[in-house]
C-alpha cells in the first residue's frame, strides 16, 4: 500500500513536471502554454496565408519552445522541420556581426581604424574575384571612402546605399560623408567582409566556420550553398502561394547569403544571450546605441521624414543590430526579407527572453506584430517602422 502511494505520488510530481515545462513565461510575467501557443499559429497562419514557419521562444537565456508549421514546400505539402535548411536573408548581418566582434575581442581588429589602412593597397586596385560585389573600380575617384570603419559598416552609417544598383548609375560610391547619418546597407557590410578576407588572406566562410559555426555546432550553415542542403531545404512563396525558384549560385556575401536552419540559428541566439561565444563586454558593445533613429520608416521614401514615433522606445542602431529600449532593458533585434523569405528575432538580455520566426512565405510579416505580443509580451517591436502591416489592415 505505501509502495502504491509512492509511486502514485511520483506520477503526480512527473505530471506536475511535465506540466510546468509546457509553460513559456512572457516579458510581463503572465505565462501561456505551448498548446495556446500552437494554436494562435496555426490561427495566425490560415488567416494570413502564411505557408511555413518556424518559432524558438527563450526563457532564462535558453530555448523553452522550438516547433516548425507548414510546409517547406506548400505544392508538394511537404512539411517544414527544425533541421530544414533556409535562406536567412539580413539574419546574416547578426551572425557577421558576431564574427567581427570576436575579431575585436581577440585584438585582430579595431572598430575605429579606417579600413583601408588594413590593405597594401587601395581597394579598388584589387582585381575583382567575385561576380560583382568585390569590384571597388568606381571608388578610385571616391576618396570618402577612406573614412569608413568597421563600427560605420556595422552600424550602418558607411555612407554607402544598401546596394550599388540603388544609385542611378548602379555604381558603388559613397553617398554621404561617412559616419554622419544612418542608412541602411548591405555595401557597407560587404566592402568590411572583403577588408578581411584581403586581411587574413582567407574567405568569409572560413572565417565564419572557424569564428562562428564550428565553435557552436552549427553544422547546417554556411554563406554558400552546399550539397548536404539539396536533401531538405524550404522553397520560398509569394502571396498567392506561388514557388520562387531557389537561388543557390550566390557568392558568399556577409550581409545577405546566410542559409541556416531554426535548430542552427537557435544555437547561435543562445550563445549570444549566454555570452559562450562573446565575452558579456564585446555583447555588450555590440548592443550599445551607435545612433538614434528616427525616420518613419527603415526603408522606402519615408525613410527620409523624421517623426517622433519611436522616440519613447529610443529605437537605435547598434553593431548589427538594431536596438530599443523597454522595461525589460534593451531589446536587439535583427529582420531577414527577400523573395518569400520573412525573418524577424529580438532577444532582452537582461530579462533572457526572445524569440526567433522564420519563415518561406511572403504573407509572414503581416503576422508578427500579434505573434510577438501572443509569444512573449512585445510589444515594444517597431512594428509600422518595420512595415510589418497586420493582415487584417493590409489595403490591397
Amino acid at each position: 500500500m505505501f509502495r502504491n502511494n509512492i509511486i502514485a505520488l511520483l506520477y503526480i510530481l512527473l505530471l506536475c513536471n511535465l506540466a510546468q515545462a509546457q509553460i513559456i513565461t512572457r516579458l510581463d510575467k503572465t505565462k501561456i502554454n505551448f498548446k495556446q501557443l500552437d494554436e494562435k499559429v496555426k490561427t495566425l497562419m490560415k488567416n494570413a496565408n502564411v505557408h511555413g514557419l518556424a518559432i524558438t521562444v527563450f526563457n532564462k537565456n535558453i530555448p523553452v519552445y522550438k516547433k516548425t508549421f507548414g510546409y517547406k514546400n506548400a505544392v508538394l505539402k511537404q512539411p517544414f522541420t527544425p533541421h530544414t535548411n533556409i535562406y536567412g536573408a539580413s539574419l546574416s548581418k547578426a551572425v557577421f556581426a558576431a564574427l567581427v566582434m570576436k575579431l575585436v575581442e581577440e585584438g585582430k581588429l579595431e572598430l575605429d581604424k579606417p579600413l583601408y589602412q588594413y590593405l597594401p593597397k587601395p581597394i579598388y586596385d584589387y582585381t575583382p574575384e567575385k561576380k560583382w560585389h568585390d569590384d571597388y573600380s568606381s571608388l578610385k575617384q571616391d576618396s570618402l571612402y577612406k573614412k569608413i570603419t568597421a563600427r560605420m559598416c556595422l552600424n550602418h552609417t558607411s555612407g554607402f546605399p544598401n546596394w550599388r544598383w540603388d544609385n542611378p548609375d548602379e555604381k558603388l560610391k559613397v553617398n554621404f560623408e561617412p559616419g554622419s547619418k544612418y542608412g541602411y546597407s548591405g555595401e557597407g557590410m560587404v566592402y568590411l567582409q572583403v577588408v578581411l578576407e584581403k586581411m587574413f588572406n582567407t574567405s568569409l566562410e572560413t572565417l565564419m566556420h572557424q569564428k562562428i559555426f564550428s565553435p557552436l555546432g552549427m553544422k547546417m550553415s554556411s554563406y554558400t550553398w552546399q550539397p548536404t542542403f539539396e536533401k531538405d531545404y524550404a522553397i520560398g512563396h509569394n502571396t498567392n502561394g506561388k514557388l520562387y525558384e531557389k537561388d543557390k549560385d550566390n557568392d558568399a556575401r556577409s550581409a545577405s547569403t546566410l542559409e541556416t536552419t531554426l535548430n542552427d540559428y537557435t544555437l547561435f541566439t543562445t550563445a549570444i544571450l549566454k555570452n559562450s561565444i562573446l565575452k558579456s563586454g564585446t555583447r555588450n558593445k555590440m548592443f550599445t546605441s551607435q545612433i538614434k533613429l528616427r525616420s518613419v520608416k527603415q526603408h522606402g521614401p519615408l525613410r527620409f521624414r523624421d517623426s517622433t514615433g519611436n522616440d519613447a522606445i529610443k529605437l537605435s542602431s547598434g553593431l548589427g543590430w538594431l536596438l530599443l529600449s523597454s522595461p525589460y532593458g534593451i531589446g536587439a533585434f535583427k529582420e531577414g526579407h527577400g523573395d518569400g523569405f520573412q525573418h524577424y528575432s529580438i532577444i532582452f538580455p537582461k530579462h533572457g527572453t526572445g524569440i526567433i520566426i522564420m519563415s518561406n512565405s511572403d504573407n509572414a510579416e503581416s503576422i508578427f506584430k500579434e505573434l510577438l505580443q501572443f509569444a512573449i509580451a512585445d510589444i515594444y517591436t517597431p512594428w509600422f517602422w518595420e512595415n510589418y502591416i497586420p493582415y487584417d489592415q493590409i489595403k490591397y
